[in-house]
């Protein structure tokens, strides 16, 4: 599936590298075994809601404070 590693700078100004996979590239059967309830959140325009990858878990990509365009790559999930 697609990945992709991103950088961007975050509310306190440090810079965070991340390697995510984004919800709409997730199989439906792993993001049910992940999301518990169905609350939605309102993320703020330009934020993205991804997996984390090294994290595994979900996190907030901000496109606003990206330094750089992610770059895109293969990745299975384990």
């Amino acid at each position: 599936m697609k990945a992709y590693q991103g950088t961007f700078v975050k509310k306190t100004g440090e810079r965070r590298t991340m390697r995510f996979v984004k919800l709409s590239d997730l199989p439906a059967n792993f993001l049910s075994g992940k999301v518990k309830g169905t609350e939605k959140h309102n993320l703020p325009a330009g934020s993205e809601l991804v997996w984390d990858i090294d994290a595994q878990d979900f996190r907030i990509f901000n496109n606003n404070s990206a330094v750089d365009t992610p770059r895109e790559f293969e990745y299975t999930l384990s």
